[in-house]
């Protein structure tokens, strides 16, 4: 059934229950709010501590948002990217799209104007709605994109060049449109990159976004009476597609705004948490304050915690052996997926199999897997070969890019993923390496080339590299790996000084002066490079512990 289809149904059942809750730590204000309470008493230009909505408000928000749509001349197909930090309009307005039939296309809040500009012509978007963190961005390129698209803005003091969200939908209706829906109808488009950086356009069904819910319930069981701590970006397929737990059960989610071990363990006492995703390198500082002596786990109520769960990264065993030992009753999963296969669950390691912490895991519910080799044939088991997957998550093509689409699917459905594995003897899935030189830093995906190419605009650099080294608490930092121009004069002050004109996740974490090799076809020689420097990431991770 549509996703849709679940809102109604908690709305049916759990009305007056709470659905989503924004924590935002940074503000001292202790207030507790409604969403009614918020409209009608929120001070100009700030934003409560805590604020709420039932399942009713969530789902008459989403109506009053899908109807505005409609009277805009939003029709079936049509799409709406969405470019806001986490917060409670967002799952309405995510749902509130797909009501009418339209396309969410959510967008990473990392982005560049360029990149902004780039992604929503290429999704073919009619309407992008963004949120006031954004407003620079957006002016920026908003000549080049308004003519043939509608902006909404979602916060105070609206600007000149957008239209005002809240004004707007407040006269809307709040019934549903009653558009009619089907599991094959297109539901969204994710953003992906492979190694070049250019951002792949993902599209999936309704059928796919429906089974990513039933697929995270049937691997962490959750209930009504559960509560999920949701602290990554909703742009992001894991986060929204472990939500979708949520949303299946019926139970309340908290939007945590902040990553600090002491606003998680807060969060987590004060909302009564029992589900909480988790990045590595959360977990790691997590570790390091109880470590430390900073944070007391006596100081919290987090009696209610069942179950952490990583996914987005490679997860070091170590990591997991010291949080048992703080947490010893916690179950554990690992999840493994990509935006392509909607996100997390087409492989995990099952909360009943933690003696196998360090492989990804086994196929999840619904998925098959493969290990193949070069020539897309099985490998014997034991073997290292590419990860393909298969279910009912995969998406349906790169829109509108054929060539893309058929270099990672094949006729039958199979899912080709570019990272390479083995199967054990017990069948446990193992990453061994990645096919493509994506770098994994901290949960987020980091493209080198993009790097390169910025690097190469500097006075003095001949040629340049970037490739990942391995680092305990981010999973993976990125090195350059600079040669100099003969006679130029280069440092690292001075090319960290010109790398402040990236956004800061993109900034090489290393500079290193030598040179970079090439293979005949001039190409450059990344493996031997992290053959070469990885111990100096291995070196520096150590220091760190």
């Amino acid at each position: 059934m549509p996703i849709t289809d679940l809102l109604e149904h908690n709305c049916k059942l759990y009305a007056d229950e709470v659905a989503l809750v924004e924590l935002n730590p940074a503000m001292k204000d202790n207030r507790r709010m409604t969403w009614k309470e918020y409209d009608l008493m929120q001070p100009e230009g700030s934003t409560p501590y805590r604020r709420e909505i039932t399942w009713h408000v969530f789902n008459e928000k989403a109506n009053r948002f899908a109807n505005l749509l409609l009277s805009r001349g939003v029709n079936k197909g049509d799409k709406v990217a969405i470019l806001l930090m986490n917060c409670l309009e967002w799952l309405p307005i995510y749902f509130g799209t797909l009501k009418t039939g339209a396309l969410a296309v959510p967008l990473n809040f990392r982005y560049t104007a360029d990149e902004i500009e780039y992604c929503v012509n290429k999704a073919e978007a009619d309407i992008l709605v963004f949120g006031p963190e954004f407003i620079g961005r957006v002016e920026e390129i908003c000549d080049r994109i308004s003519a043939h698209r509608l902006l909404f803005f979602v916060g105070e003091n609206c600007p000149s060049f957008a239209e005002d969200y809240k004004e707007l939908t407040a006269d809307c209706s709040s019934r549903d449109p009653l558009i009619e829906l089907t599991d094959d109808d297109d539901a969204a488009i994710y953003f992906s990159s492979g190694t070049t950086g250019f951002p792949k356009a993902i599209l999936h069904k309704h059928r796919a976004l429906s089974h990513s819910a039933r697929c995270e319930q049937k691997h962490h069981g959750q209930t009504h009476d559960d509560v999920f701590l949701c602290i990554p970006p909703l742009y992001h397929t894991g986060a929204k597609m472990h939500w979708f737990g949520s949303l299946i059960s019926g139970s309340k989610a908290v939007l945590l705004k902040g990553t600090t071990p002491e606003t998680i363990l807060q969060a987590v006492s004060q909302e009564k948490c029992s589900i909480v995703w988790l990045l590595v390198p959360w977990a790691e500082d997590i570790l390091e304050a109880l470590d430390t002596g900073k944070l007391k786990k006596e100081d919290y109520d987090l009696s209610h915690w069942r179950l952490m769960h990583i996914g987005a990264q490679p997860v070091p065993q170590s990591l997991v052996k010291r949080w048992k030992t703080y947490f010893p009753d916690h179950d554990y999963d690992t999840n493994y997926g990509l935006s392509e296969s909607i996100g997390p669950g087409c492989v995990h390691l099952g909360i009943e199999n933690v003696d196998h912490v360090g492989a990804i895991g086994v196929p999840g519910y619904g998925w098959e897997c493969r290990i193949v080799d070069e020539n897309r044939h099985d490998v014997q088991q034991g073997e290292v070969g590419e990860l393909a997957v298969k279910g009912p998550g995969v998406m349906i093509c790169y829109f509108n890019d054929k060539e893309a689409t058929d270099e990672v699917m094949d006729d039958n459905g199979w899912l080709y993923t570019g990272d390479m594995a083995m199967q054990d003897e017990d069948g446990f899935y193992w990453l061994v390496d990645r096919k493509k030189d994506v770098i994994i830093s901290g949960g987020e995906n980091i493209y080198p080339v993009q790097i390169e190419d910025f690097l190469h605009g500097m006075e003095g650099i001949k040629d340049v590299a970037v490739i990942g080294l391995p680092d305990k608490r981010l999973g993976e930092i990125s090195a350059a790996i600079i040669e100099a121009a003969e006679g130029a004069s280069l440092t690292e002050e001075s090319v960290n000084a010109f790398c402040q004109a990236l956004p800061k996740y993109k900034r090489p974490r290393r500079i290193i002066f030598a040179d970079v090799p090439r293979n005949p076809t001039g190409k450059i020689e990344k493996p031997r490079l992290r053959e070469i420097y990885g111990a100096v990431g291995l070196v520096a991770a150590e220091n760190k512990s």
